[in-house]
């Protein structure tokens, strides 16, 4: 069986930049040993947005910057990037809260072997919900994870409601 491994959005911007929150900064760790730790395929996605983001409709609702490409925000998370340091992972540029492309890369990737996929990351949400939505619709007869530990809401309570959320939607809630 393969294992999948989703690295959601763990962006300088959202851990101690732009959008960061204490709860972000925190789960790093945990979050950069789960990759340490990991033996399977590997996929992160980068929150990527342009200079003309004050001209996007995502900044009608949230007129931060943020996670513009070629930026320090757009990077990874240090403790994130030396997590990954060595290890072969594919990079997934996003320009929306979920990734459409996910689902056919990773079916690139299992081919015809059984699988289950783990997402980790930043916002739970936001980011992280969308993405757990979509390859639950592209893959429903397959498990899929949500380590709890290894995210971050905007709000706790957010987090918290992202997670009942996934729940609901027969996501695996893990901790």
């Amino acid at each position: 069986m393969k294992h999948i491994l989703i690295v959601v959005d763990i962006q300088k911007d959202f851990v101690d930049g732009a959008l960061g929150t204490a709860e972000a900064a925190a789960m790093t760790e945990n979050a950069a040993r789960r990759i340490k730790e990991f033996g399977g395929d590997i996929f992160v996605t980068y929150d990527t947005h342009f200079e003309n983001y004050m001209e996007t409709a995502e900044s009608s609702k949230l007129p931060i910057p943020h996670c513009i490409k070629g930026t320090e925000g757009w990077e990874l998370d240090k403790n994130i990037a030396k997590s990954l340091a060595g290890k072969d992972f594919t990079k997934v540029e996003k320009f929306t809260f979920g990734s459409t492309e996910l689902p056919d890369l990773i079916r690139k990737v299992v081919r015809n072997e059984d699988f289950d996929i783990t997402l980790i990351g930043l916002c739970t949400d936001i980011c992280v919900v969308s993405n757990a939505l979509i390859l639950k619709a592209n893959f429903p007869e397959k498990d899929i994870y949500v380590d709890a530990s290894c995210c971050a809401g905007v709000t706790c309570e957010t987090h918290n409601a992202a997670l009942t959320t996934m729940k609901m939607c027969q996501i695996n809630i893990i901790d």
